[in-house]
Parts: structure tokens; sequence; C-alpha cells
């Protein structure tokens, strides 16, 4: 397993989860049950946490990490992420708090204490500058990320679809690795 204890920090996982053997899960990182972390990412949580609720895929070459604890900022910036939230390849996420039901486009960069609510599109590419709290049920786009409109009830609909659908996709993996 692609797992790796930092100082007396262990990896805690849920049930039913995929873990890619080329990802890297290290430290202080609790995976939710049916989530999954596919391959060459690297989920560090070494200096702070990381949470990832249930249902929740984290595709290739994302890099999710944390921002130390400090006299200055005493909780520093753990990586929280919700239930049903597909988060798309080459992300990086650095201790950020992402709600339920929320897709991170392929690409993008969502930054220190930024608050994305739940049923939130973030568009392929986007920057989120460090400490913004988004608005529920919008489409953000853009290096910066800049509100371009309200989400649609099928769009809203779709981000807990396209989680559901790596959980049949991590189900066939597991079933190939038996």
């Amino acid at each position: 397993m692609p797992l790796s204890n930092y100082l007396n920090t262990t990896p805690t996982l849920g049930s039913r989860i995929y873990l890619h053997p080329s990802c890297q899960v290290i430290g202080d990182v609790t995976i939710g049950d049916d989530s999954s972390v596919w391959c060459n990412t690297v989920l560090r949580g070494d200096v702070n946490r990381i949470v990832i609720g249930r249902g929740t895929n984290v595709q290739d070459l994302t890099m999710g990490h944390v921002t130390h604890k400090s006299k200055d900022k005493p909780e520093g910036s753990p990586l929280i992420i919700g239930d049903f939230v597909t988060v798309g390849h080459s992300v990086v996420l650095h201790g950020c708090t992402i709600g339920n039901e929320c897709l991170i486009g392929i690409g993008s960069i969502i930054l220190d204490d930024v608050v994305i609510p739940d049923h939130v599109m973030i568009g392929a590419g986007s920057l989120v500058s460090p400490g913004k709290v988004l608005e529920s049920g919008k489409l953000y786009i853009g290096r910066p990320a800049k509100l371009v409109r309200d989400l649609t009830p099928e769009e809203i609909a779709k981000l807990r679809y396209s989680a559901e659908h790596y959980i049949h996709v991590k189900y066939d993996y597991l079933a190939g690795s038996r």
C-alpha cells in the first residue's frame, strides 16, 4: 500500500476505498468510505491534517498539502474535502476547505484558507486566491477565478453523478486487484 507514517501519525482509511499503487498518502490523512485516490497523487498530511469525505475521488497527479500550525495561526490550514467531490487531474489543493458535491476542474489551484461550499464547480485551469470564500451553486472560472453564473439544476445533479461514476470505476479496480 502507498501509505507512509509521519512521526506519530498514520493514515486512516475507510471501507471500500481504492488507492492506486503509485499514489502517496502520508501522515495525518483520513479518507472516507468509497473514496478513491488515483495515479501519482500525493496527499501529504505531515504538518497538519487532511480529511477526505466519503464517495470522493482525487484524480491523477493531484497534490494535496497543508500549512503548519503557528503562533500567528494556531490551527494552520488543514485540507478538508467533503463528500462526493470530484477533484480533476493535476489539481493543487493547499490548506483549503471544499464542501460536498463539488467539482474541481483539471489543472486548477485552490490555495490556503479558501472555502468552497457545497455544489460549486471550478472550471479547468482556475486559480482560487488565498482566503477567498465562494458561493454555493455557482460556476467559477479563470486565473484568478471569477463568478461566471449560477449552476443549473441539471449541473448540480451532475456533480453527484460524477462522484458516483468514480465509485463504480473504483469497484472495477478493486475487483481486478483480488
